[in-house]
């Protein structure tokens, strides 16, 4: 079944040389909303050497398709509008879109907890009651993995209502309900999201080739590959061999083969124009952390290589709080994931992270909580891109100075100071000498602002890490409501240093 849905798919890549028939990718569409300030960017495909003219707003542009039928052409920037207007696109057929917004366009995209609907958090019931929201609109893509690239779907644009904002995904809906309650301009959500998803599928194969640091990932790939093809290959197979095929048929239409939904999904709509891009993921690439700390970073610029639109906004959320707590400082693979999260924002411009260690559950992976995450992310973008005056990084761990028995911590992004959570004390330091072994440390805030950490048990520090588990037990917030940033000030080699 699978093999004849991608077929079909297939056949929607490239029109027919035979037809007549306009086509566009299904990110245009009724109800969409094109970004404000921008030139709009507009494809599809006719004809070779078809003429092409498109109109919207007053305004239009012509161009030419190409020898393989494409055409390419961008409308003059737009200012935000909230009255419906036409987009017509004129070849040898004629297309019009109705319900067309000018406003802010961006892509929700990751794994499992992007994708995380309405209905499954929080107040379903009452969410939905308030969700009255015309100029809110979003489009869902489907979940499909392919090495060939589709280029269109059958996935159509959406206005808020209370009808059918319980499928949009959460996090997607709270961060553009937040920024069109503040901005008051339409705000459109482009869901790509597909849960289980590992980082490497979501970049271009090509990309990942090329670079040596991924050798051994794409050495698996290519054996399971090679046997995939062999076993697809022989006119006979037994009981175990038919087990491996079903196995191997399953991975290579997944969402962790490299470049399957960078194919199969994000290729649809690569190009269309946006304000940027929001992000959470990173749960699939746990046990290989230490290699998310150059993935990561790898797959949002080849992301924004590709999109022609330089470096756009790109925020994530750091992943939560998760599995059991336990009782002693202990290594482990998620905070190491978190920390190569936090590290990308000093490795590209234009990103940042929403920490939300306080609001993950030790029993669900999926926590039910997206309005905050959605309200942190939305802080980033209100900060940065609009211009509006509020707090919006989290706490982050500076520098450690070492005075006999204690260690002083400096950080930055602390809007207003400390407010620990609960208790006076701050809660989730532990501290080490040079053995490496971690016990649990006693802090205070200093009148300045500077935490003093020390332990009876350790009277030569060597480091101090904060939150550093699964599941931390961590009450360190900026008055402004900001979690401290989960850190540690060692860079002793962790349990996922060797994992590739």
């Amino acid at each position: 079944m699978k093999k004849l849905v991608l077929g079909i798919f297939s056949l929607l890549m490239i029109p027919s040389m035979s037809e007549a028939a306009l086509k566009v990718p299904n990110v245009f569409g009724d109800h969409m909303v094109v970004q404000q300030k921008m030139p709009i960017k507009v494809w599809g495909w006719t004809n070779p050497g078809q003429d092409v003219s498109v109109e919207f707003g007053g305004q239009s542009v012509t161009g030419k398709a190409g020898t393989d039928g494409r055409f390419d052409v961008a409308l003059p920037a737009a200012e935000a509008n909230a009255q419906p207007q036409t987009l017509t696109i004129r070849a040898d057929e004629t297309v019009t879109f109705n319900d067309v917004l000018v406003g802010e366009v961006w892509v929700c995209s990751g794994q499992s907890n992007m994708q995380w609907s309405v209905n499954a958090s929080n107040d379903p019931d009452l969410e939905k009651l308030a969700a009255k929201y015309p100029h809110l609109r979003m489009i869902n893509f489907p979940q499909i993995g392919s090495q060939e690239p589709i280029l269109t779907h059958d996935r159509k644009w959406q206005v808020c209502t209370p009808e059918n904002v319980g499928g949009f995904s959460a996090v997607g809906y709270f961060f553009g309900r937040q920024l069109h309650q503040t901005l008051d301009i339409p705000i459109g959500m482009i869901n790509n999201a597909w849960g289980g998803s590992a980082a490497e599928a979501w970049v271009n194969r090509d990309v990942l080739k090329a670079d040596s640091r991924y050798q051994p990932l794409m050495a698996r790939w290519e054996q399971m590959e090679a046997d995939f093809a062999g076993l697809k290959a022989k006119t006979e197979l037994n009981e175990d061999e038919k087990k491996k095929l079903q196995g191997l048929t399953g991975a290579m239409g997944g969402n962790a083969r490299p470049g399957n939904i960078y194919n199969g999904v994000l290729k649809s709509h690569l190009g269309y124009t946006i304000r940027g891009a929001i992000w959470y993921q990173g749960e699939s690439n746990a046990g290989r952390a230490y290699q998310y700390r150059d993935l990561f970073p790898l797959m949002i610029s080849n992301w924004r290589s590709e999109w022609g639109q330089g470096d756009f906004p790109f925020y994530w959320v750091q992943l939560a709080d998760f599995y059991a707590e336990n009782p002693e400082p202990v290594e482990s693979a998620w905070a190491e994931l978190r920390e190569a999260q936090t590290m990308t924002m000093s490795k590209l411009p234009h990103t940042g992270e929403a920490v939300i260690i306080d609001i993950g559950e030790g029993k669900d992976i999926h926590p039910k909580n997206k309005v905050d995450v959605g309200r942190r992310l939305a802080r980033w973008a209100l900060a940065n891109e609009y211009g509006v005056q509020i707090p919006f990084h989290s706490p982050q761990y500076k520098s450690m100075e070492k005075q006999g028995q204690k260690v002083i911590l400096t950080f930055d992004h602390v809007a207003g100071g400390w407010r620990p959570f609960d208790v006076a004390a701050p809660v989730g330091f532990a501290i080490a000498g040079a053995d490496k072994k971690f016990v649990w440390a006693d802090a205070k805030i200093l009148p300045d602002g500077r935490i003093e950490v020390s332990s009876d048990k350790v009277a030569e520090p060597a480091s101090v890490r904060y939150a550093w588990a699964d599941n931390p037990v961590c009450n360190m917030y900026s008055v402004a409501g900001l979690p401290l940033t989960p850190f540690r000030t060692d860079d002793w080699p962790g349990k996922t240093a060797e994992a590739n």
